[in-house]
């Protein structure tokens, strides 16, 4: 029998041991798409629906080495890159995607906790404007951190407008902004910009909070391009994707937070 070469999907993110977001979101939603799912963990973190208690980084020739093992045998069609921990995680994941060149790079910057706080270093902030924002397709930065990379707070959809505008002169193809923590709005809206200007993707907002909905959307992006969609129509997708999976969340923990229905939701697409 002769089988056909697939084209993959690789997320580098952290893993979740609650398997609500990072990389087991990730391959879920990927699998979800019919893509199959590589994976690099940059990171694995203790955690559940509660919280984080605790987080390891790997050592980055074990990071190379899974990086390297998924590029020299499956057809990488795009990589969608998440929680990555400090300045020298930022530049061996740079340093990779010079060398291989996937033809599509999804960038969630991971930068800010649930609580508010800071996840990132100094050191680590400015590698990932000088070495993956140039790399990246699209960057799909919450309301917090874009904020954290425009260097100013953001108090309307005017102003998610000029910050994707902005954001996108720093990178080659595309933004999009996502508008959940944007208060007062009776749908949540997303900025998408690219050379031809902003768009918004709209959806009712929803009465709860999702655990793993900036990995998801990120990795349903991906999960569209591996299958040849064009990039708006990819974060239209994806968009619309993530909103079924929160109609369909559950609780599978004892926090406040729902996990989001990543098959589910597949069957509406």
């Amino acid at each position: 029998m002769t089988y056909q070469r697939v084209v993959s999907a690789l997320t580098i993110a952290g893993s979740d041991s609650g398997g609500g977001a990072g990389i087991q979101a990730d391959l879920k939603t990927f699998a979800a798409h019919g893509v199959h799912g590589l994976s690099a963990i940059a990171a694995l973190t203790a955690q559940n629906t509660r919280g984080v208690t605790a987080v390891h980084v790997p050592p980055l020739d074990f990071l190379k080495a899974q990086i390297d093992a998924c590029f020299d045998d499956f057809n990488v069609g795009a990589v969608k890159l998440g929680m990555l921990a400090n300045a020298a995680v930022i530049h061996a994941v740079a340093d990779a995607l010079e060398h291989y060149r996937p033809a599509h790079v999804v960038l969630d910057p991971v930068m800010i906790a649930t609580s508010g706080a800071n996840l990132l270093e100094d050191a680590a902030l400015d590698a990932l404007r000088a070495r993956l924002l140039p790399l990246a397709t699209i960057i799909t930065p919450n309301l917090p951190e874009a904020e954290l990379l425009c260097g100013h707070a953001l108090g309307s959809t005017d102003d998610m407008h000029g910050a994707a505008k902005a954001l996108r002169s720093q990178m080659s193809q595309a933004v999009l902004l996502k508008g959940g923590h944007l208060p007062g709005t009776q749908d949540i809206v997303d900025v998408y910009c690219d050379a031809s200007g902003t768009r918004e993707i709209l959806h009712p907002r929803l009465a709860l909070e999702g655990h793993g909905t900036g990995c998801t959307l990120a990795s349903a992006i991906t999960a569209n391009l591996c299958l040849g969609m064009e990039l708006h129509a990819a974060c239209v997708a994806a968009s619309d994707y993530v909103h079924a999976a929160l109609l369909g969340s559950y609780r599978p923990g004892h926090g406040d937070v729902v996990v989001l229905d990543h098959f589910g939701a597949a069957a509406t697409r």
